[in-house]
C-alpha cells in the first residue's frame, strides 16, 4: 500500500462534472494497493498502522508555526481518493506497466476497508473518490508539504 500525503487549505473529487467530495484544510491522500496486498491486507498490522501513521504526522503548524499537530488534534478534513498508478513501473520503454498494482477488485475491497477505517477513526470527517472512475481532482496544497508512505517501510519497522 502507497500513500501521497498532501496537506490542503481545500481539495475536491469531482466525476463527469459533479462533485463527489470535499473538504476544507486537511489532507488530501492518493491511496494505492500492490500486487503483494491480498484481499486480507486491510485487516492486517500494515494497512491499521498506516492509518495511524497518516492521522498522527505532526505536519501541521501550532500557535508558533511549527509543524507540530496531526490531522486528529486539527480536526481536519481526510479525502482519500484510489490511484492505481502509484505502483506504475518505468523501468523499460516509456509506457508504464501497472502489473504492480493490486487486481482491480482485490483493490476495490481494500480501498473500502480503508476508507471505513477511516470514517470510524475520524467520524464526519472523511470523502472519497469513485473507484475506477476518471476523476477531476483539484486541491490548494498548503506548503506545500507532500509525504510519501509505504506500506513495505512500515512493516519493516521503519
Amino acid at each position: 500500500m502507497r500513500l501521497v500525503v498532501q496537506r490542503v487549505r481545500q481539495a475536491s473529487v469531482a466525476v463527469g462534472g459533479e462533485t463527489v467530495s470535499s473538504i476544507a484544510a486537511g489532507l488530501l491522500v492518493l491511496v494505492g494497493f500492490g500486487a503483494a496486498d491480498g484481499p486480507d491486507f486491510a485487516a492486517g498490522k500494515a494497512c491499521r498502522g498506516l492509518l495511524e501513521k497518516l492521522l498522527d504526522l505532526r505536519i501541521f503548524p501550532d500557535e508558533a508555526g511549527k509543524l507540530n499537530l496531526s490531522l486528529r488534534e486539527t480536526g481536519g478534513g481526510l479525502l482519500l481518493v484510489s490511484q492505481f498508478t502509484l505502483y506504475a513501473s518505468c523501468r523499460k520503454g516509456r509506457r508504464p506497466s501497472f502489473s504492480e498494482a493490486a487486481p482491480p477488485q482485490v483493490a476495490l475491497g481494500l480501498y473500502d476497508a480503508f476508507v471505513e477505517m477511516a470514517r470510524q477513526a475520524l467520524p464526519g470527517r472523511v470523502g472519497g473518490g469513485v473507484f475506477g472512475a476518471d476523476m477531476d481532482v483539484s486541491l490548494v496544497n498548503w506548503g506545500p508539504v507532500t509525504i510519501l508512505l509505504d506500506s513495505a517501510d512500515f512493516a519493516a519497522g521503519t
